[in-house]
């Protein structure tokens, strides 16, 4: 299909970019990476009177550590974060995300602002970021302010962006010590979106006993969501195979589950308690 008429626009800064958001408010939409919009446009589910293509801003694509933190511009794309070698060692979730959101040429288009900033249910990287305690930077024409990943996502392709406001830069503290990541999901053949994803973050102390754990889910409910209950049945167990079945066993705790025509609501909940179970279990294999 044909999208309806719009003005586009292309600025060169965030400054203008910000400035182009406030000017048109609700008739404007940001593209990023474009894999989300462009589609829904094509089926004018989304009719934006002015596009502000924020592409050309070179400034918000980066990788980088400050201090005991890693920051990622908004405009990073899927592939840098794939195969950047240092976040491989130093927060390899992000990596291993990455590798597995579509293809390579989404990859290479697809921003990981752009994905977290449209809150798809089944995303990948919101997951990720959950299980991670990331910070997100939003910036407007009031200046910046900090969103926790916690009260980013919303509900259904909503967020706590507001209105006239871009998302900047994603801040995480980067993992020391004895520490295991995995992300693992059941794809939609079709759409490659997660029919089930869990992104797992922990630590263990000097003796082995889990220290933290951080557990992300996503493609179950109508928002990515933090798994607390599995957190908390982790934290202070030995993570043998038993603690692992019984925290497992808590992936869907207090969630309204998501069921479609490729997966029910039930085969979701057990295929939810199956990944979460595996995605530890190689967490905690490289817990090391």
């Amino acid at each position: 299909m044909i999208p309806s008429q719009f003005d586009y626009v292309a600025p060169a800064t965030l400054s203008e970019a910000v400035a182009l958001l406030a000017q048109h408010a609700d008739e404007a939409k940001i593209l990023a990476g474009g894999h989300s919009l462009i589609p829904a446009m094509k089926l004018r589910l989304a009719m934006p009177q002015v596009l502000i293509d924020i592409g050309r801003i070179k400034d918000l694509a980066y990788i980088r550590e400050e201090g005991s933190q890693i920051r990622i511009g908004a405009m990073t794309t899927h592939y840098q974060l794939e195969s950047s070698d240092r976040l491989s060692e130093i927060c390899p979730l992000l990596p291993e995300t990455a590798a597995q959101i579509g293809d390579v040429q989404v990859r290479n288009k697809g921003t990981i602002g752009g994905s977290l900033a449209h809150s798809d249910p089944a995303a990948d990287w919101p997951a990720a970021i959950i299980a991670l305690g990331a910070e997100m930077v939003a910036v407007g024409a009031n200046g910046e302010r900090v969103i926790k990943a916690d009260d980013f996502f919303v509900d259904m392709l909503t967020t706590a962006l507001q209105p006239g406001e871009i998302l900047r830069e994603i801040r995480i503290a980067a993992s020391s010590g004895r520490f295991g990541q995995a992300y693992m999901k059941v794809p939609q053949p079709a759409s490659g979106f997660a029919v089930v994803g869990i992104a797992v973050s922990l630590t263990r102390d000097a003796g082995g006993a889990c220290q933290s754990a951080g557990v992300g889910v996503t493609g179950v409910a109508s928002k990515a969501y933090r798994a607390s209950a599995v957190e908390n049945a982790l934290v202070g167990t030995a993570l043998d195979e038993q603690a692992i079945a019984t925290a497992s066993s808590h992936a869907t705790d207090g969630e309204s589950i998501n069921g479609d025509l490729y997966a029910s609501d039930n085969y979701r909940k057990h295929l939810a308690q199956v990944y979460t179970r595996r995605a530890i279990e190689s967490a905690v294999s490289r817990a090391k």
